[in-house]
């Protein structure tokens, strides 16, 4: 069975109905639509796998190591030797970095293979890692920054109308963080990603204001993402439990991530650091190190469905998927995969278990 094509697809979506709220928010952005990159890739006797890598900005780069350096060398290898493909590929190309476009871009095509693994031994994706018995995992709704007090507040309330018993803010202001513990109330889960805004001096005096929000996790405190030992410092002498991974690429920087001790959640990201083939190792290097994943999965799309098939899998039916709590003028799935009740299901069927949906790529398809 041999790869026939691969071809990167970006989507372009804009915010529709409530979500037109977020619209001058994304952290002071005011970017009015989201934009994805799929990869399709197809074998030689007709099966089709879909996959995800990072998108926003970064699309085009991504989108370009896609074109013209990973597609021409996976077509006519064998895709059945997926552990091969992936290691062969990021030795060859290593040479142009360990993070980022190649990265990302392996990974979509990584996602993808996973899916037409499945639909070739007619088994869900999960199966292939282990199995599980877990029917549906809970989620947390994960928001935009909105930079005020008012909008956290709303969309915090409608994330619980919603369901949601676990909220992810990405807001940096304290004013903002009071009025999502007020709006919750005490006996919902909040958790805090301010996308390394500090230095590790900033973090400790922020995590003195911040203990009283009783936080499940403050993430990626610390300015570079790299700082493994500065993020160490800040979960020791913090209070308050560390998650980051998100940003790291390979597993050498999830080694040296776990060496430092500088986590109590490690995030990989399975559009970012490799794809499924490179999250189980994740999975299997946090259970050594009594360290918890908690993967990242702030797509709608493959990079999505890889996640909760890894996590129910691998994470166990506690795990938590993180949702993208947006409301956009059509999904890519129809609906299929939106949470019910603060709760996303585990497909049964074949590979990833959903197809997009054809039409959706064709109207929101950027030439």
């Amino acid at each position: 069975m041999k790869i026939a094509s691969v071809e990167p697809i970006q989507l372009r979506i804009p915010l529709a109905g409530e979500g037109r709220l977020e619209i001058g928010s994304w952290g002071g952005k005011g970017l009015p639509t989201v934009d994805s990159l799929i990869v399709k890739v197809v074998t030689d006797s007709g099966v089709v796998g879909w996959g995800e890598t990072f998108g926003f900005a970064g699309i085009p780069a991504a989108r370009a190591a896609i074109d013209s350096i990973l597609a021409p060398a996976l077509v006519g290898r064998d895709a059945a030797l997926l552990e091969k493909l992936m290691r062969d590929l990021q030795r060859q190309f290593h040479i142009f970095g360990r993070g980022g476009a190649i990265i990302f871009g392996l990974s979509a095509i990584d996602i993808a293979l996973w899916d037409i693994a499945g639909k070739v031994a007619n088994q869900p994706v999960h199966a292939l890692l282990g199995g599980t018995d877990a029917t549906s995992l809970r989620c947390y709704a994960s928001l935009v920054r909105y930079s005020d007090p008012a909008l956290v507040k709303e969309h915090v309330e409608r994330a619980l109308k919603n369901g949601f018993r676990h909220i992810k803010l990405h807001e940096v202001n304290i004013d903002c963080i009071r009025a999502a513990r007020e709006a919750a109330g005490d006996d919902i889960e909040i958790t805090v990603d301010v996308n390394c805004a500090w230095s590790v001096r900033e973090g400790l005096d922020m995590t003195n204001r911040l203990r009283e929000f009783n936080l499940r996790w403050l993430e990626e405190p610390v300015w570079p993402p790299e700082n493994y030992s500065g993020l160490a410092q800040v979960r020791r002498e913090g209070g308050i439990p560390i998650a980051a991974g998100e940003n790291a690429s390979t597993l050498m920087d999830f080694q040296h991530l776990l060496e430092a001790k500088a986590v109590d959640f490690i995030q990989p990201s399975p559009a970012k650091m490799g794809g499924i083939t490179e999250l189980r190792k994740v999975f299997a290097m946090a259970n050594a190190n009594n360290v918890e994943v908690a993967v990242h999965s702030f797509y709608d799309g493959p990079g999505l469905l890889a996640s909760v098939h890894a996590s129910a899998a691998l994470g166990g039916a506690d795990a938590l998927v993180e949702w993208r709590r947006l409301d956009l003028e059509a999904q890519l799935y129809s609906g299929a995969i939106v949470p019910r009740d603060g709760a996303i299901a585990v497909s049964q069927r074949p590979g990833l278990g959903l197809e997009p949906n054809p039409d959706v790529i064709r109207e929101y398809r950027v030439a």
